[in-house]
């Protein structure tokens, strides 16, 4: 049995990262391209951000491929590198994780940024060749779980799982969606509902990520106990406060102090894998810590 599945079935939490975005920009990515070839072109400046995270306390190191799969690389012409970046991007995760004994290698899957059927051109089938193609390479480097993270629309969710569970097989597979339109995905799916339609994918651990804030992610965390089924674990990863605008940056305002306090009630609602998403670093993850592995 998976590490990540024994802990959550004994009783144990698990300590998730943070950004991942914000840490390449104060890492000199500052020219819109991909961070995904940073797994290649900068390897040591991700495997830092991640031994950071690490060193900070969090069990799940998650690769730096949220945009990996072929359309979003094409944007910057890179769809021919499918494979070898995410590939690269699970190996330099899986440097740091055989460092920290207790650590898991997500290998990370974000939304296509196409639109599924009738609104776009993606089938299921043709999604679901998309995400293997970007999970074989994960795989390769040497995921221990697959993360479909910040996704919108079910039927996306499903081909992602399809994918995870043709291409690598036995692993964990963990899904959060963005509940950031009126507590509602952009497609329209509350946080029950996710939790319900997921969970009946075959999926064990469930949750929500990014969207604005703590205060609505407590709400949102709420809501997916209520719905949660039977033998089903949750998962929440908020920003770090909200974005405002500070000379010609977006600075979050989410305080290590505010994310402490937010994982103390992601704890006594009953979450099991509490993390962070925009905005946050390794300090958030550092004061989140000794809450959530209490």
């Amino acid at each position: 049995m998976s590490g990540i599945l024994e802990t959550l079935q004994g009783g144990g939490h698990l300590l998730g990262d943070g950004a991942m975005g914000t840490m390449l920009q104060d890492a000199g990515l500052t020219d819109g391209g991909a961070p995904e070839l940073w797994n290649v072109d900068h390897p040591e400046k991700i495997e830092a951000i991640l031994e950071a995270y690490a060193d900070a306390g969090s069990n799940l190191i998650t690769t730096c491929t949220f945009g990996g799969t072929r359309p979003r690389l094409e944007m910057h012409d890179l769809g021919d590198r499918v494979e070898e970046l995410n590939r690269a991007g699970a190996a330099v995760a899986r440097k740091v994780v055989d460092r920290h004994p207790g650590t898991y290698v997500l290998g990370d899957v974000g939304p296509s940024g196409d639109l599924m059927e009738p609104m776009g051109t993606l089938t299921p089938e043709s999604a679901q060749e998309l995400f293997a193609e970007q999970i074989r390479g994960l795989v390769a480097g040497g995921a221990d779980a697959i993360l479909i993270e910040t996704m919108s629309d079910l039927q996306e969710v499903e081909a992602a799982v399809n994918a995870a569970k043709a291409e690598a097989p036995g692993l964990p597979i963990l899904v959060t969606m963005s509940f950031d339109t009126n507590l509602r995905t952009m497609m329209g799916i509350k946080p029950g509902q996710a939790v319900e339609a997921v969970s009946a994918m075959g999926v064990s651990i469930v949750g929500a990520n990014c969207g604005r804030g703590v205060d609505e992610m407590r709400t949102i965390a709420a809501e997916m106990v209520e719905a949660r089924p039977e033998g089903v674990f949750l998962m929440t990863q908020s920003n770090a406060g909200l974005p405002k605008l500070v000379g010609d940056e977006f600075i979050y305002d989410g305080s290590p102090e505010v994310m402490a306090e937010w994982a103390t009630d992601m704890r006594e609602l009953g979450i099991d894998v509490i993390g962070a998403c925009c905005g946050s670093t390794p300090a958030h993850i550092a004061a989140m810590r000794d809450i959530v592995k209490a």
